[in-house]
């Protein structure tokens, strides 16, 4: 692993503000914006304060909602780490970055069209903390500061001296060392991507969290969700039940009601570390005096059924699984628009548009996503009315599924199945997706219309 020395790090800084004509001076253009995307990995939408949940703590990521603005029809494209993780970097649907399996990497051309790529040629200084996850090498030498991670990281780390320490919180002291290594001259981009609150797969404790969280919420009863009762799994056809791994992992963490306590309160709990986190973050760019002028963008990977239809992990179409949290905090906003929260279906492949629009560079045509700093800066502008969901990973115990996701109806089809298994949900009327009326001959009209839609963008996204 590459490992930057301060000694080295405000050389390369020095070096770079000879260059670069993003450096202000006192008659010169005004630097852009630093800035910091903060990534959880299987973070649900509905796991903040901020998004009404009343029994997870948050109050720093709260804040930052608070100052700035929350997309609440956040979505991701694809619900898998790898893939999703190709879509922000490059700002494409998987059909045209071609990312559907943990061992694809990117092409040579493709990681130069990413945005911590496309910053750094820019004059940004890039760093990258945490699981990198798209193939199985990392471009480490293509950043100014790299503590990246290959697979699945252990939570359970220590420190220096061989003391007990949590992933989370190295990754704390990794962002606050990159903070303190800045000078106001060139700007930065530092991408933070969070292990938590993803499972440790392959330990039977699952969520392991930081001890120092175990009391929290163990005096809470968190409530099971509507569709954990039994009928809903049953109603899926049988080549969905026939193995599934999303089944298997409900078993693991949800079966029993002990089971489910236990996994949501550790879910809790590993985000409330992330919050943690962000508090040190927001204090160091303050301490740094970089605080008003750092845009911080936080976001999920993608969600996480936490007991819904039966299920645990995410993959599929439902809301749990595809739906994640969006933060802008931009501190040039007007306090007028601070808090304010927006409906527009804002995306995964959004996020390297909307990272560069705010560094002021131009968007290559090769991304498929949308700035959100218009609409932040409540400019109102044209926006997408639907989305295509696709989920192409390999694998004998995750069928493969695409679909549309419109305001009030989501299309699903599961491609493998000869004849294709179809899904149609009334989002207005039913948004917890427990009715299926995909044979219903009141809605045939509209399941062709988005028959035809899905056909479309399997078409035109490449």
């Amino acid at each position: 692993m590459k490992k930057s020395s301060r000694r080295q790090f405000i050389k390369n800084i020095a070096g770079l503000a000879a260059t670069t004509p993003f450096i202000s001076c006192s008659k010169g253009p005004q630097k852009p914006p630093n800035i910091i995307l903060l990534l959880t990995d299987d973070q649900r939408w509905d796991a903040l304060g901020c998004a009404g949940n009343s029994i997870i703590q948050t109050p720093n990521i709260d804040a930052l909602a608070g100052d700035g603005a929350m997309f609440t029809n956040a979505f991701v494209t694809t619900s898998i780490c790898c893939t999703s993780r190709a879509s922000i970097f490059s700002g494409q649907y998987a059909r045209r970055h071609g990312i559907h399996g943990f061992s694809t990497s990117f092409t040579q051309n493709a990681l130069n069209n990413t945005y911590p790529l496309l910053l750094k040629q820019a004059g940004y200084m890039t760093g990258f903390i945490g699981k990198w996850g798209v193939g199985n090498t990392m471009p480490e030498s293509y950043f100014d500061y790299w503590k990246g991670i290959l697979g699945q990281p252990k939570y359970e780390q220590t420190d220096p001296k061989g003391n007990y320490k949590h992933l989370t919180s190295i990754m704390g002291d990794q962002a606050e060392e990159f903070l303190n290594m800045q000078n106001n001259q060139a700007p930065f981009c530092l991408s933070i991507s969070f292990k938590a609150p993803h499972v440790q797969d392959g330990d039977p404790r699952q969520f392991i969290y930081d001890p120092q969280y175990k009391d929290l919420y163990k005096d809470v009863t968190i409530p099971e969700p509507e569709t954990a009762d039994p009928q809903y799994y049953d109603s899926f056809p049988a080549f969905f039940k026939k193995d599934n791994e999303a089944r298997r992992r409900w078993d693991i963490r949800f079966s029993t009601p002990e089971k489910y306590q236990n996994s949501v309160k550790g879910y809790y709990r590993l985000i409330t570390g992330v919050d943690k986190v962000v508090e040190r973050i927001m204090n160091t760019l303050k301490q740094n005096n970089l605080d008003q002028n750092t845009v911080i963008i936080y976001t999920g990977d993608n969600g996480f059924y936490l007991g819904e239809h039966g299920l645990a992990g995410k993959w599929y179409g439902h809301e749990e699984s595809i739906r994640v949290p969006m933060i802008i905090h931009d501190p040039h906003l007007p306090k007028s628009q601070h808090g304010r929260k927006y409906s527009q279906m804002a995306l995964n492949i959004d996020l390297a548009p909307t990272i560069l629009d705010y560094a002021g560079l131009t968007i290559p045509e090769e991304m498929q996503g949308k700035s959100l700093k218009p609409v932040v800066s409540a400019k109102n502008p044209e926006w997408r009315t639907d989305f295509f969901y696709e989920h192409l990973f390999d694998h004998e115990r995750i069928p493969k599924s695409e679909g549309v996701v419109t305001h009030k109806f989501k299309y699903l089809r599961y491609i493998e199945q000869n004849p294709i298994y179809e899904e149609l949900y009334d989002l207005e009327k039913d948004p917890y997706e427990k009715n299926n009326l995909a044979n219903n001959p009141k809605y045939s009209n509209k399941k062709l219309h988005l028959q035809n839609k899905c056909d479309q963008y399997t078409k035109s996204l490449l």
